[in-house]
């Protein structure tokens, strides 16, 4: 089946991240070392959730379904990446590129919004507490993480339904270390200016609302900590909220300069290194901010390996 001058069976080349060359391997190795420790610092800090009784609390629900999808997340890309680095082979099948398109795009997403609904936990648990067992209950809890799910895939089925049907030209060389969106739309062998305008309207609604609820739940939740007059408090809010910020401005921010510009405005090397911060150092750095930082975790921690 061909649609223009594409066809069904051929397959793209990834240019990847690496070449060839000494550099190249040292990065691979550190990429790869991060990797390792992304899981392994997931896949803790979900088995202590689900382990320790005192854990099994809405802000815990809600961290451990955040280290699910970060090991998805980052799972998606890395092993693919580091494969064809070792094998030398730099191709993708046509179907495998677009279930690669879909799985990142829904992770992402999903990341996106359960990032903005466990500041809103934060919120209701600092502003609102004696509201907080019934606002943030079991039933509420499932239902922000299975809207956070179904809204993301819906998103990334639409997008990714509509830009594989599209007729793709040329070398079929994607400039990218794995299938997504923004970097298969050089390639595309029509105007696809209009389609950038839904693009945008995504980014807008799926990361930028989000973020900018984290920015509002924070401001309120620093503003009720100072008027609480505790030096000891207000330095510990500010300690945790810096640090939850950093992460989260890390991941939108690059996220937001990825899916909210036109094609033309993008340059392949940035847009590289860009994608490795949110799709490998974010995954990384969530399990260590949000638990290092954090005593109950580390309390429950120690118990265990003790």
């Amino acid at each position: 089946m061909e649609t223009g001058n594409h066809s069904w069976v051929t397959d793209f080349t990834l240019v990847g991240l690496f070449q060839d060359g000494q550099m190249d391997t040292f990065l691979f190795t550190v990429i790869t070392i991060l990797f390792a420790v992304a899981l392994i610092g997931n896949i803790t800090l979900v088995h202590l959730i689900r382990l320790d009784r005192r854990l099994h609390t809405p802000m815990y629900f809600l961290l451990s379904q955040l280290s699910i999808i970060d090991m998805m997340y980052i799972s998606t890309t890395v092993p693919k990446m580091a494969a064809n680095f070792l094998s030398g082979t730099k191709t993708i099948s046509f179907l495998g590129c677009e279930i690669q398109a879909f799985v990142f795009l829904s992770l992402g997403g999903s990341e996106a919004l359960l990032l903005g609904f466990m500041s809103c936990d934060r919120y209701i648990a600092i502003c609102r507490p004696l509201h907080y067992p019934v606002l943030m209950s079991r039933k509420v809890c499932c239902s922000m993480v299975a809207c956070a799910w179904t809204s993301s895939s819906i998103n990334a089925l639409v997008h990714t339904l509509y830009v594989f049907q599209l007729p793709f030209c040329g070398s079929r060389i994607i400039d990218h270390f794995f299938c997504e969106v923004p970097s298969l739309m050089p390639l595309v062998c029509e105007d696809t200016s209009q389609y950038e305008h839904t693009i945008l309207m995504s980014g807008l609604v799926i990361l930028l609302l989000p973020f900018l609820a984290i920015l509002a739940s924070y401001a309120q939740v620093m503003i009720v900590v100072f008027q609480m007059g505790s030096g000891k408090g207000q330095g510990r809010a500010v300690s945790t909220c810096s640090s939850h910020l950093t992460v989260a401005s890390l991941f939108y921010a690059t996220s937001l300069s990825i899916y909210t510009q036109p094609h033309s405005l993008h340059s392949t090397a940035t847009d590289k290194v860009v994608a490795v911060i949110y799709s490998i150092v974010t995954p990384v750095l969530n399990p260590f901010i949000y638990s290092l930082r954090n005593k109950e975790v580390m309390g429950a921690l120690g118990r265990h390996m003790g």
